[in-house]
């Protein structure tokens, strides 16, 4: 079985360095896969909407797609800018279902539903749960109905932080299983 690495890079300005580490802690210590920041990466203006003043996720994810990053299995894009989908009005994160690339989105983040700002520490764990619930997409994980799992769908601030930091025993295994068939030795740690 061979080691594998989670690419992080950061997409245009805004993306706090601590922000990447915070995540790469998060899923080496909870999926138990090793992580590598990569150099950070401009963000096209072709991937703007202009009339939303959004990014469309399937266009960065494209972007993403077509870059020669070496030495990773999969790759975790983090930017400053809000997302969107064209059935939501905004997305936290976004991924290819079991694909290579995923997008986290830091702009709603650092704010309550009201748009205050909020501490900065509970701004990091939102930005850890959508990096790890990104990265379990790439694995093949579904959305789960367990609403006490992290990858129980969360559509706004409150129930992103209703989620705990932890998978159901069914996810939990499927991540293993989903490791092992990727020729990955890792066990999620809990």
């Amino acid at each position: 079985m061979q080691e594998t690495a989670i690419g992080l890079v950061a997409l245009g300005n805004g993306v706090p360095e601590l922000v990447l580490k915070i995540i790469a802690a998060h899923i080496e210590g909870y999926l138990n896969l090793s992580t590598v920041q990569l150099k950070s990466l401009q963000l096209p203006a072709s991937c703007l909407d202009e009339r939303r003043l959004q990014y469309d996720a399937g266009k960065l994810l494209q972007y993403l797609e077509e870059q020669p990053f070496e030495g990773c299995s999969k790759i975790i894009g983090v930017l400053g800018g809000d997302l969107f989908v064209p059935i939501f009005t905004h997305v936290f994160g976004e991924a290819r279902q079991g694909g290579g690339h995923a997008l986290v989105s830091l702009h709603r983040l650092f704010h309550s539903e009201a748009g205050t700002p909020c501490p900065e520490p509970l701004a990091y764990e939102r930005a850890a749960k959508v990096a790890l619930h990104e990265t379990c997409h790439l694995f093949d994980l579904l959305h789960c109905q367990d609403q006490d799992c992290l990858m129980h769908f969360s559509d706004d601030i409150p129930a992103l932080d209703a989620l705990p930091i932890n998978f159901c025993p069914y996810c939990t295994q499927y991540i293993n299983d989903a490791c092992r068939r990727m020729g990955i030795a890792k066990k999620v740690l809990f």
